[in-house]
């Protein structure tokens, strides 16, 4: 397993207890996404699904911004005349941002702050949880360049924004602040800028207590779940929770069951467990 933390060249990488920031770091274009971005986000979220110290991934910007969007010079004019790259690159933007992160294993954190404009807003929704300044600024603008969110945001914005919100930004490209993004329930939740790290590290930290067994497989079940029938999904969930019991390697359920009921160090919704 991964130890150390790995050098990226356009994505950095800081510890913070059991929680690993993957920072978006190209902060002179306000982390607008290049292909070596691209390249290197799926670089990142591969070494920290194996760090063994990481129990959770907050994804966010350098340089007092989230992420501006895709560089449009350097992914469509730098590659237009090289196939191959531009295939790399589409083919790593889609994996990143949506395959890896939405079926990550690990707990996943948004931290938004500054601006999040169309392609930014796909790990956004990717991410298990967003947490967003109150002044943070969100944009879908193609429509002002005469095109449709490109990639999959057109989707993904219709995953997590009630069907009026979605058609509302994405057709007049209008933006919209972090607070109204947690009005919208587009994020958990938005507070002031100068407490975003701190509220976000105490959710982290609340993950970082959990089963990693019981996070994950809770988390692959409500994904799943959302589009069956309700004799599909409680099927799936019977499985579910059978292959939680037996592949669980910490036996979460037995030790929370024995701190409950034998010795009497654990009340669901008063605290966390008494170690």
């Amino acid at each position: 397993m991964a130890d150390d933390v790995i050098t990226l060249e356009t994505v950095k990488i800081e510890r913070d207890g059991g929680s690993t920031f993957i920072i978006l770091n190209r902060p002179d274009k306000r982390n607008a996404m290049s292909p070596q971005l691209h390249l290197d986000m799926c670089e990142a979220l591969d070494w920290a699904e194996e760090d063994e110290q990481t129990k959770v991934v907050i994804i966010t910007g350098a340089g007092g911004h989230f992420c501006a969007g895709q560089d449009l010079k350097l992914y469509f004019r730098g590659t237009e005349d090289d196939p191959k790259a531009r295939t790399r690159a589409r083919r790593a933007a889609h994996e990143w941002r949506w395959n890896k992160l939405s079926m990550f294993p690990k707990a996943t954190i948004a931290m938004v702050h500054g601006y999040c404009f169309g392609g930014g807003f796909t790990p956004v929704i990717a991410c298990d949880f967003a947490v967003a300044a109150d002044d943070a600024v969100f944009g879908l603008s193609e429509v002002n360049w005469g095109i449709i969110p490109g990639g999959l945001v057109a989707w993904a914005v219709t995953e997590v924004m009630g069907y009026r919100d979605a058609i509302y930004y994405s057709v007049t490209g209008d933006k919209f602040s972090g607070a109204e993004a947690a009005q919208m329930k587009f994020v958990n939740k938005s507070v002031p800028v100068d407490k975003l790290r701190e509220e976000v590290l105490a959710l982290a930290r609340k993950l970082e207590a959990k089963s990693p067994a019981a996070v994950r497989y809770t988390k692959e079940a409500l994904r799943s779940v959302r589009r069956m029938t309700k004799d599909q999904a409680l099927d799936y969930l019977n499985c579910k929770s059978d292959a939680l019991k037996h592949m669980d390697p910490e036996n979460g359920r037995e030790k929370a069951m024995k701190q409950f009921l034998d010795d009497k160090v654990f009340k669901p919704g008063l605290g966390e467990f008494v170690r």
